[in-house]
């Protein structure tokens, strides 16, 4: 019986022969397929960030390029405001759309690629095709938010440590560059890669055969997410004077720990004797994170920005002193948010606002026109029903993937058990990042929860793989059983 090994040679000569022309042709193919909501709704989805990351661009250019310096360059990524900003130039967000659509079109093509043995391309198609109308991916891919270059940048850490061996010096220095600016792209991103990292170094340690190898690859990617680190440090510290990861971030940890609960008993019961800046805005404390620190009457937004700096260095002193006098309490509630998170992955989020729509004039004036006319604009997309379409996918996978398990652990295929291994770390894991550390959003999980019908896909693509190179050495064996 032909086994997975024997049947590596064909799956390179099969890629062989499509050559950079056919493959960048199917690539583009996958890149319409993931287009299609933005096309029905008539202009680029967004969301009130997106029109800060859209001007943020224009502002820490000037600041590196031109020397022009500002007091303030926003609180969100800037890597994403830079890489967006020579596709849009504050015309027009499609360009952005086309960029991001062809980045997950290539990402998905490549993983495909790498378990597919034959009939690549109509298999990716078919894969593409299935995923855009079933699930969020295409909905992200049409995002103009950093959200979709996570996942990118995790199927990238896979493919650089699981199948280098089918990638070229040009694709492997893309996904490079793929890792940095996906994972530089927002601060959840770094979190997450690095300890999807230091999982596959465990998972390496099991594999004694390729052991060196991996290691190598894994090294690799440790000094790609140590350059991402060491650029957003030293941007940083250009613009504002002192290096730092995450540059002027908002006191997420506080607005949350005092919205579980214990944060806000806590200062009730001492602020009397405590001289922190939320202090003076006890009156003021809410249940909602987004309240506290976005609402117009909440303690961060309408503090005064001595109070704001004040409340941003007192953070970890409050998180600190909750967790040590209400450890149970606080755990309950984190338990009980890590679960509502892992179950919210809604499509929602792309409601109308009227701030966004006040923006347009400073950052897109030539575009209002076409946003009004959407259909985000005028709240008529069908949220309710891609969220109960995409709920019956991950449903049905999770199925596909359980009954897989069993051919899995029987043949044992590295590639498939890694890409398993991260997908499922990821979903949990940004869970308990966005839960936990931030707040429950449908948001949050929507952006990665696309990656299980994707598994399942690819656990497809590989029983048919099977099933065919059984048939085509005689034997009567099902796929799953050879060695």
């Amino acid at each position: 019986m032909r086994n997975a090994a024997a049947a590596k040679p064909i799956r390179a000569k099969s890629e062989s022969r499509l050559g950079p022309l056919w493959g960048g042709i199917t690539i583009l193919l996958g890149a319409l397929f993931l287009v299609w909501p933005a096309i029905y709704n008539g202009f680029p989805l967004l969301y009130p960030d997106s029109m800060t990351y859209l001007d943020d661009g224009r502002t820490v250019a000037r600041a590196i390029f031109l020397h022009q310096f500002s007091a303030y360059y926003g609180m969100r990524s800037f890597f994403y405001s830079l890489g967006i900003l020579p596709f849009h130039w504050n015309v027009s967000p499609w360009p952005v759309v086309g960029l991001q659509c062809v980045l997950v079109a290539w990402v998905l093509w490549l993983v495909v690629r790498s378990i597919a043995s034959g009939h690549a391309v109509a298999r990716y198609l078919a894969v593409v095709l299935l995923l855009s109308i079933l699930t969020g991916v295409s909905w992200y891919s049409c995002f103009v938010m950093p959200d979709i270059l996570g996942p990118l940048a995790y199927l990238a850490i896979y493919l650089l440590v699981f199948s280098p061996e089918n990638l070229s010096r040009v694709e492997r220095w893309a996904l490079y560059g793929v890792v940095v600016w996906g994972v530089t792209a927002h601060s959840s991103h770094l979190l997450l890669a690095g300890g999807l990292w230091l999982l596959l170094v465990v998972f390496a340690a099991f594999e004694r055969r390729r052991f060196l190898s991996r290691i190598k690859a894994l090294g690799m990617v440790a000094g790609i997410l140590a350059v991402a680190a060491v650029v957003q440090l030293a941007l940083n510290g250009y613009l504002y004077g002192k290096p730092s990861l995450n540059g002027e971030r908002p006191p997420y940890l506080m607005a949350r720990i005092i919205a579980d609960g214990p944060g806000r008993t806590y200062l009730e019961k001492n602020c009397s004797h405590l001289k922190w800046a939320v202090c003076n805005h006890l009156a003021q404390l809410t249940e909602d994170a987004d309240e506290f620190l976005w609402g117009p009457d909440g303690p961060y937004s309408s503090a005064s920005d001595d109070d704001r700096e004040l409340m941003t260095e007192q953070e970890m002193p409050l998180v600190l002193a909750t967790i040590y006098a209400y450890p149970r309490e606080e755990f309950a509630k984190a338990e009980a948010n890590f679960r509502d998170q892992l179950m919210a992955f809604g499509i929602y989020g792309f409601d109308p606002s009227p701030w966004l729509l006040d923006q347009f004039n400073a950052t897109l004036p030539k575009a209002r026109a076409s946003y009004v006319g959407s259909r985000q604009a005028r709240d008529l997309l069908p949220l309710d029903l891609m969220t109960a379409i995409q709920s019956g996918t991950v449903s049905v996978s999770l199925g596909v993937i359980a009954a897989s398990i069993p051919f899995l652990w029987r043949r044992p295929s590295p590639r498939l058990a890694g890409l398993s291994v991260s997908v499922v770390f990821i979903v949990i894991t940004n869970a308990f990042v966005t839960g936990v550390l931030s707040t429950v959003d449908d948001r949050y999980g929507c952006r990665v929860i696309w990656l299980i019908p994707f598994l399942a896909t690819v656990f497809l693509l590989d029983w048919l793989n099977q099933w065919e190179t059984a048939k085509g050495s005689g034997s009567g064996a099902g796929p799953g059983l050879s060695v």
